[in-house]
């Protein structure tokens, strides 16, 4: 009878323990992430607590550049996933970064589209006021290949540091068009249009993501990368407009 009490209990702790951080380890993961991946990431990382009773997941969202300098300048973080190779690559501390997701740039335009912007030429009419995003910036890295490959002259009266800053512009009406990845476009459908053209496809972004060198939580970051290319992952990425890698 003993011997089956110890065993019950035993399992009891065993079960208990399921999904929750061990001893001593850093319940939380601090994730920085593009701009972009604002709602697919904060989606993902309620599933991944959900799922990981006792961990916490934190993001601090930003322009890949930005997020590549604060990494570097020694700002805490586990896990960074940027929207272009080019920034991870800055990131001496990123361990084996691996491409998870794909992403295009649209034009995006006040609901109903009342400018009738059809593709990148139109954006060079007189008078139309313009945001890109600034040339370190993933999304303005893209603009300029995309507008370089349209052959047209684009003068745009902002440059912003990241993506939602750019949208921001145009759900303000300070601007009447803004290039911008198609899966923040989808995000604010119910404001904004949003306009293909093709010269993006000479422009699609690679999104690498990375545990980084002295991670607090080593683990939860592995963790982390794992749910995010795991098939449930790639699921909520895909239903937001990512690529498949």
């Amino acid at each position: 009878m003993r011997r089956a009490g110890i065993a019950a209990l035993a399992l009891a702790f065993g079960l208990a323990g399921c999904g929750a951080p061990a001893a001593g380890e850093s319940s939380t993961i601090t994730v920085f992430a593009a701009a972009s991946l604002t709602e697919s990431f904060t989606s993902l990382g309620k599933q991944f607590e959900d799922a990981h009773r006792g961990t916490t997941v934190k993001f601090n969202f930003a322009g890949s550049s930005a997020l590549a300098t604060q990494i570097n300048q020694g700002a805490p973080a586990d896990v960074f996933a940027s929207a272009a190779p080019t920034n991870m690559a800055a990131v001496t501390s990123a361990v084996s970064p691996v491409t998870f997701v794909k992403n295009q740039l649209v034009i995006a335009t006040a609901k109903g589209n009342p400018k009738q912007i059809t593709g990148l030429a139109d954006l060079t009419r007189p008078g139309l006021k313009v945001a890109l995003c600034a040339p370190e910036v993933p999304c303005g890295a893209a603009a300029g290949t995309a507008v370089e490959a349209a052959g047209v002259e684009l003068t745009p009266v902002t440059l912003e540091q990241d993506v939602k800053a750019a949208l921001a512009k145009v759900k303000l009406g300070e601007v009447d068009a803004a290039l911008v990845y198609r899966t923040d476009a989808a995000a604010a459908a119910a404001a904004l249009d949003a306009v293909e053209f093709p010269e993006s496809a000479t422009a699609i972004n690679e999104y690498p993501i990375a545990v980084l060198k002295g991670a607090a939580n080593p683990a939860g970051a592995q963790e982390f990368v794992d749910y995010v290319r795991s098939a449930d992952g790639l699921r909520v990425l895909t239903a937001a407009g990512f690529q498949a890698p």
